[in-house]
Formats: C-alpha cells, structure tokens, sequence
C-alpha cells in the first residue's frame, strides 16, 4: 500500500510507520521532526500542520490509507478537506475518552459520546475527548461515514512517554523500600499494547474495515498485575496498601500526572478501563498476552533507567513520607 502518516515520529505514529516499512509497504510521513525524526525507510515531508492547508501541498495526490492521529480539530478538518476525497481508507485514531459515560463496565461502541467541540474553540487537554469527538463528525463528513474511527484505549508498551503503565513494573523494579498501592485490587487495568494497536490499525487499512470500533486491551485486575510485577521484579519488599479515601485526603492524585498513583481512576470510572473491545476482536484485532506486554514494558523501563524523573506517579519522597505517616497512624 501506499500510505501516508500524519505524524510518525512519536510513539504509535513512529509504530505505524515502522510496521508499515517492515511489511514493504510505502511510506510517508508529514511531520515537524522538532523532538524526533520518522523511522528510517520512510519518505518524510517535513511541515507544520499549524501553517494551514499549505502543509498539506507535498502531499496531496492519491493514497490507498491515511492515517491521522491529532488531537486538535482544526488541523484534522485541514487534512481532510485537502486529502480525504483522493483516499482509499482514513483512518481517525480516537480515544474511549470520547465516550460522555464511563461508569459502565462492558459497553460498546453504540454508547453516548461527548458533545463534539465547537469549530473555533480552542483545543486543550481538558477538552481531550470533546476535541476527539469533533475530529471524528468531521471524518465521517469527509469520508462519507467510511472512515475507521479507531477509538483506543490506554496505549503502553516499549517507548511510551506517559509512564502511567510503565510506572508500576519501574517502581517494582527499583526495589526501593516498602510500594504504596492504592487499595483496588480487584479493579480493572486495560491496556492495548501499542505494537498491537499499530498492526491493528495497517490491518483495518489493508481490508478496508470501517465504523467505530474500541482498540482496547484485556482487562486484568489491579492486583493481578501488582504480582505479576513482584514476580518478574524478583521485588523481596513491602507492599503498602492506603485507602482511596485517605489518599484523596493527602492530595494524591488519581491517573496520571506529578504525584500520582497510575491506573487508579476516581469515582464514576469503574468502565473506563473495562468497555468491551469483542467487536474489533472479531473484525480481526490480534493482542498479545497481556504479561508479554508487561515484560517489555520492564526492559524498556530498565533501559531508560528505573530512578530517571517520570511524568507519572509518586516521587519517592512523597512516597516515603506517605508510607511513613500510615506507619504512625497504624495502618501499616
């Protein structure tokens, strides 16, 4: 196939691009290139998406797949109205953050999304989904509704800049006095390996399927991974189990971010890591075992350095402090 990436040199984009090249396919990639350069084999146009429609100019001509991975819509509609009638397939890679409800466990893709974000205004990380939402409406328009709109899940595996997967088996690993988990244990994780999700989506570009369908992972309870992390860590510590109320109340936060637990979602998320991913298993999405994806995860961890800053989870002085103050309240 002749394919054409919006992006590819972060993360899934560079994933794509570099499964596409290995499977002899023709690749393109239109990126900046300000942090990273597209994998070798690719052709890359180098432009900048916020200049306007001109970015698209060296590109425009007939692809057999497009795949767009942004998440601010005005660039998104730009690419679509320059390229999208001269496209084979299109796909949009979305997020299960679109979704309005995250409350229940096992929905599918006919669940209610967020209003989509008004033309005009501004994209930011608090209007993630609703920015998600709108590039999906302008796909379908462009696309007259044959477009794959690609609605992920949390992405991790070997590179992944988020360290809200990787924090965990990184923690383990460094083996630095007693882990303090949240107490969730049997809650679910769900994570799609970013390998997997890469191969998914040149499968879908190649058989030419459509329509909305959730690339999520397997779910696999909290505690499960925490062991399976001890175990491949060879971890001989002390894990620290604090209640959710209790770390609300010392200013940890939930998910992500600076002082964070990962994976740990506040009140009304109990779906948010547990819809259904069965319809695009059956169009054809192959997952790895989920410990294959955790090994990985650990050597890439150990390869970037277990003490290097995170963008995710408890800094070890907090953690200490946390752990020291359960100790004197007696819960630990």
């Amino acid at each position: 196939m002749r394919i054409l990436i919006l992006g590819g040199t972060a993360f899934l984009s560079r994933e794509i691009a570099s499964q596409a090249v290995a499977a002899g396919h023709d690749v393109t990639c239109l990126a900046r290139g300000t942090s990273a350069e597209p994998p070798q084999g690719t052709h890359w146009v180098r432009a900048d998406r916020s200049t306007g429609p001109a970015a698209y100019s060296e590109v425009a001509g007939e692809w057999d797949a497009v795949v767009e991975v942004a998440r601010d819509p005005e660039p998104a509609r730009q690419a679509l109205a320059g390229l999208a009638d001269k496209a084979g397939h299109w796909t949009f890679v979305s997020s299960c953050s679109a979704y309005a409800d995250h409350s229940v466990p096992g929905a599918v893709e006919d669940a209610e999304l967020l209003p989509a974000l008004a033309p005009g205004e501004t994209s930011m990380p608090e209007n993630y989904g609703e920015s998600k939402v709108a590039i999906e409406e302008a796909t379908l328009n462009a696309t007259n509704g044959g477009a794959h709109l690609c609605r992920a899940g949390l992405i991790s595996g070997p590179g992944d800049p988020t360290d809200r997967y990787g924090y965990w088996p990184g923690r383990l690993a460094r083996n630095g006095g007693p882990v303090l988990v949240p107490d969730i244990g049997r809650h679910p994780t769900q994570v799609i390996d970013v390998r997997d999700l890469a191969a998914w989506i040149l499968l879908a570009a190649d058989e030419g399927i459509t329509g909305p369908l959730n690339a999520m992972g397997d779910q696999v309870a909290f505690a499960e991974l925490i062991s399976a992390c001890r175990e491949a860590s060879g971890f001989n510590g002390t894990i620290v189990t604090a209640g959710e109320d209790w770390l609300v109340e010392q200013g940890v936060n939930y998910w992500s971010g600076p002082e964070s637990l990962p994976l740990w979602l506040p009140p009304g998320h109990d779906g948010f890591m547990a819809r259904s991913n069965r319809n695009a298993k059956a169009a054809g999405m192959v997952l790895r075992p989920w410990r294959d994806t955790l090994a990985a995860t650990f050597d890439d961890e150990r390869i970037r350095g277990l003490d290097r800053p995170r963008k995710a989870g408890l800094s070890p002085a907090t953690e200490r402090r946390l752990v020291e103050m359960l100790h004197n309240e007696g819960g630990a």
